[in-house]
């Protein structure tokens, strides 16, 4: 170490500036620690405290990182460093050794001077290297046979695409009533088959198709039973299954429903019959071959 100017002192003893030392004499409960360690300039403050740390102990103390973190605010990474410093610079050392009853214990050394480590615990001597052994003649053998060409993976046959689902019904006119009768039939759908549970944004959706059932002269008894009639166990969407339903079983608008049938006038022999239709009657439409044009019903002639 350089050695420093030494700072100006007065008359009475006292330096002008820097440190000033109150010493009082310890005669017990001390610890002896030299300046190599407490001015060392390559250990960090915490490696130098904790070696302090370390001198101070009694014999048998333990001072595993776990144990040292439980005394000191730093954490255990901090200190399992700074146990790594004073190993490096000789003031500790850790070895493992092997009790009589076989158990492992790790023993640790505490040095007041770095070179102590060296002249106590000498390194083990290297073992003795075993000689290298015969080398074994090497025997020519055959190469091994080509591995046999893996199989093609056939390649599988490309699927149909799914047909894309149908739109839900859509009233002509979406009157205020229809959608809050639609709304009332699909919200107490559980109380008449468990399985059909419809959240509100569900309901929401499906109430228009269900209002075109009603603006085609659908009874709610009618479409009540049409989506509660033989349901599948289980249902796995309901919602699906309900606008499935709604939309596969949908009855016709009125505009294709059948006429009525009323009281015609034979276009040939004047007759009075009852069809849907004008045209030729039953038994004029027989003679004259067109039987296509009669859609009279057997039974109903009267006579004009």
């Amino acid at each position: 170490m350089r050695a420093r100017s030494a700072p100006s002192v007065r008359g009475g003893g006292t330096p002008d500036s820097g440190v000033h030392h109150v010493n009082t004499r310890q005669t017990s409960q001390f610890t002896i620690i030299g300046n190599h360690l407490a001015q060392h300039r390559e250990l960090s403050l915490l490696a130098i405290g904790l070696s302090t740390y370390i001198q101070s102990l009694p014999a048998g103390a333990r001072i595993g990182v776990k144990k040292l973190a439980e005394r000191f605010p730093e954490s255990e990474a901090r200190i399992a460093a700074a146990l790594r410093e004073l190993e490096a610079h000789g003031y500790l050392s850790r070895t493992r050794e092997r009790l009589p009853n076989g158990r492992v214990v790790t023993r640790t050394c505490s040095y007041n001077q770095p070179s102590g480590a060296a002249q106590r615990h000498p390194a083990p001597a290297p073992k003795p290297r075993r000689p290298a052994p015969a080398p074994v003649p090497v025997v020519a053998t055959p190469p091994p046979p080509a591995p046999a060409p893996a199989p093609v993976p056939a390649t599988p046959a490309p699927t149909a695409p799914r047909a894309p689902s149908s739109p839900l019904p859509q009233p002509r006119k979406a009157l205020p009533q229809l959608l809050r009768a639609a709304t009332a039939l699909l919200t107490e759908l559980p109380r008449h088959a468990a399985q059909l549970v419809l959240s509100e944004d569900d309901v929401a959706r499906l109430a228009p198709a269900v209002a075109t059932w009603f603006e085609r002269g659908s009874t709610p008894a009618a479409l009540r039973k049409a989506l509660t009639d033989d349901l599948p166990q289980p249902v796995k969407y309901p919602a699906k299954f309900v606008g499935h339903r709604l939309t596969k079983l949908l009855p016709p608008p009125p505009t294709l429903a059948m006429p009525a049938v009323g009281l015609q006038n034979c276009d040939s022999c004047n007759r009075a019959f009852r069809s849907p239709f004008a045209g030729n009657c039953h038994d004029c439409a027989a003679d004259d071959g067109s039987h296509a044009r009669s859609l009279s019903w057997p039974g109903d002639h009267h006579r004009s």
